[in-house]
C-alpha cells in the first residue's frame, strides 16, 4: 500500500514541475522562468540531500521525510508566485553581464547591499547568468545521456528477453516476442516513410538518412544472425535511431503548408503529428470532455491552455529521458540479479559496484536533475521575437541537429562495439 501512495505523490510532483515551469516562462519571461526553476533545482538538491543523510528506518527518518515530501505543496506554488513576483518583466535581447555592469554604472543611489543582494543586484543576476548558460551547455550533454541510457535499457531488455525464452516451456514467449519486435519496427518503419515526405529535407540530409538506416539495418541483421543480439534488441535499436531522426526534422507540429501551390488548385491537408487513429482518438476525447459540466470543463480549460505553452517535442523527449533515465538508475543495476523486482527496490548504496554506486547516487537527485532537464528542452524554444507578450515557448527548435546526429553515430558504434565483443554462448533464444 505504502508503494501507491508514492507513485501517487511522484506523480503529482512530477505533474506540478511539467506544468509550473512552462507557466513561469509564458507569464513572466526568461528570467522569470530561470529563477523558478533555478530556486526548484536548489530546493530539491536540499532535499535530496536531507533524505540521504537521515537513517530512513527510524522515527527520526520517516518524520523528516513525510515533512519533506509534505513540504512540496507549500513550497512548489510559493516559489512560482515569488518568482513571478520578483521577474514578472522580461529582460529582452540584454544579457546578464550587460545588466550587471548597467546597473553598476548607472545606478549611483544605490547602496552596495541593494547593489549586491537587492532586486537585479548582482548576485541574483549572476546566478540566473550562470544557470542559463549550464543550462544552455549542458543540452549535447543530456542529449548524449540519453543515448548512452537508451542502450543500457536495449541491453537489459535483452537480458529480460533471453531470460523469457529460456526458462519458459514452449514457445509461446517467442511468438509474443516476435510479434512485439515486429509491430515495433512496423511502426518505426511508418514514421521514416513520414520523415521521406518532410518539405525541407535537402540532399544532403537524405543521404545521411540512408547512411544512419543503412548501418542500423546492417546491425540488427548482424545481432540477429549471429545470436549476440535478439529481435526485442534490434527492433528497440531501430526505433530509436528512426525516433532520433524524426526529432530532427519535426516538432510534432502539422505542416504549415508553405509549399508552392496554384492559387486555382486544391490545397494539401496538412500533415498529422502522430498517425490518423491517434488523431482521431484525440479529437473524439476533446469531444467528450467539451460535454462534461463546466466546472470541470473550466478546470480542464486552464490545464490544456497550461499545455499548449509547450512544445510537443519537448514533451515527447522530457517523458522518453525519463524513462531511459530512470530506467538506467533503478532497472539497469540490478537486473543481472532481480530481474523484473529491480523496480520494487530503492537504490543501495552498499553495492559493491561502482557504477552501481554512481546510478544509485544520481537517482536520489533525480528530481533535480529532471528540473535541469525540462528547462533545457523549454529554452530550446524560448524566443522573444513572437507571441503576442513578446516571447514564447513555442518558438521551433533553435539547434541541436549537429548533436543529434552525434548521438545516433555514438549510440551505433557502441552498440556494434558490444556485438563483436559479446559472446555467442548462451546468447540465443533457445538452449535446448
Amino acid at each position: 500500500m505504502w508503494w501507491f501512495f508514492s507513485v501517487i505523490f511522484g506523480s503529482v510532483f512530477l505533474f506540478s514541475v511539467v506544468l509550473s515551469i512552462p507557466v513561469a516562462f509564458d507569464v513572466g519571461g526568461r528570467d522569470s522562468g530561470l529563477a523558478y526553476s533555478l530556486s526548484l533545482f536548489i530546493y530539491y538538491l536540499a532535499y535530496s540531500a536531507i533524505r540521504i543523510v537521515t537513517p530512513d528506518k527510524s522515527r527520526l527518518g520517516w518524520t523528516v521525510s513525510t515533512a519533506l515530501r509534505l513540504s512540496q505543496w507549500i513550497v512548489i506554488p510559493t516559489l512560482l508566485i515569488w518568482a513571478l513576483g520578483q521577474f514578472a518583466v522580461d529582460a529582452g535581447s540584454t544579457n546578464w553581464v550587460e545588466r550587471t555592469m548597467g546597473g553598476l554604472f548607472h545606478s549611483k543611489s544605490t547602496s552596495w547591499t541593494e547593489w549586491m543582494f537587492g532586486k537585479d543586484g548582482v548576485l541574483e543576476t549572476v546566478m540566473l547568468g550562470t544557470w542559463d548558460n549550464v543550462l544552455r551547455y549542458s543540452g549535447p550533454v543530456f542529449q548524449l545521456l540519453e543515448g548512452f541510457c537508451t542502450l543500457l535499457v536495449i541491453q537489459a531488455s535483452g537480458q529480460i528477453t533471453r531470460w523469457l525464452v529460456n526458462r519458459g516451456r514452449s514457445d509461446t514467449w517467442v511468438i509474443v516476442l516476435l510479434t512485439f519486435s515486429g509491430s515495433i519496427i512496423a511502426s518505426a518503419v511508418y514514421f521514416l516513410w513520414r520523415v521521406a515526405q518532410f518539405p525541407q529535407i535537402s540532399n544532403l540530409d537524405a543521404t545521411l538518412i540512408g547512411v544512419t538506416m543503412t548501418t542500423a539495418v546492417f546491425l540488427c541483421a548482424y545481432g540477429i544472425g549471429s545470436g549476440r543480439g535478439s529481435p526485442v534488441e534490434s527492433s528497440l535499436l531501430f526505433a530509436y535511431v528512426v525516433l532520433c531522426v524524426y526529432q530532427i526534422f519535426t516538432d510534432y507540429l502539422p505542416s504549415d503548408g508553405t509549399s508552392h501551390v496554384d492559387e486555382q488548385g486544391p490545397t494539401q491537408p496538412e500533415i498529422p503529428p502522430l498517425p490518423p487513429i491517434i488523431m482521431a482518438s484525440y479529437s473524439t476525447l476533446l469531444h467528450i470532455l467539451g460535454s462534461l459540466p463546466s466546472a470541470i470543463h473550466s478546470s480542464l480549460a486552464l490545464l490544456y491552455a497550461a499545455f499548449q505553452t509547450i512544445t510537443p517535442s519537448v514533451i515527447i523527449s522530457l517523458t522518453y529521458r525519463l524513462f531511459v533515465f530512470y530506467s538506467a538508475t533503478r532497472i539497469i543495476p540490478s537486473v543481472r540479479d532481480l530481474g523484473a523486482r529491480a523496480l520494487m527496490h530503492e537504490p543501495d548504496f552498499d553495492d559493491s559496484e561502482t557504477a552501481s554506486k554512481v546510478l544509485g547516487f544520481l537517482s536520489w537527485f533525480s528530481p533535480s536533475i529532471l528540473v535541469a532537464v525540462y528547462t533545457s528542452l523549454l529554452l530550446q524554444h524560448f524566443s522573444t521575437s513572437e507571441g503576442p507578450d513578446g516571447w514564447t515557448l513555442r518558438g521551433g527548435d533553435v539547434g541541436g541537429g549537429t548533436w543529434r546526429w552525434i548521438n545516433i553515430g555514438l549510440t551505433m558504434v557502441l552498440y556494434g562495439v558490444e556485438l563483436c565483443l559479446g559472446s555467442d554462448e548462451q546468447d540465443h533464444w533457445k538452449v535446448d
